[in-house]
């Protein structure tokens, strides 16, 4: 979490207020993706047998 943090103020002193807040924005949004994909897949393969599209 530290060099996120250390990258969003080196784009805070290099660029502006304004692309390290769009920087941290698309950082939140990755996460967010992630996080509801991983949340569909585990609700999925948690069913049983059921979901043959998720079959690896």
């Amino acid at each position: 979490m530290v060099p996120i943090l250390l990258v969003l103020l080196l784009a805070l002193l290099l660029f502006g207020v304004g692309f390290a807040v769009k920087i941290l924005w698309w950082i939140a949004l990755v996460v967010l993706v992630v996080w509801l994909l991983g949340f569909l897949v585990r609700s999925t393969t948690a069913g049983g047998g059921r979901s043959r599209w998720y079959r690896w």
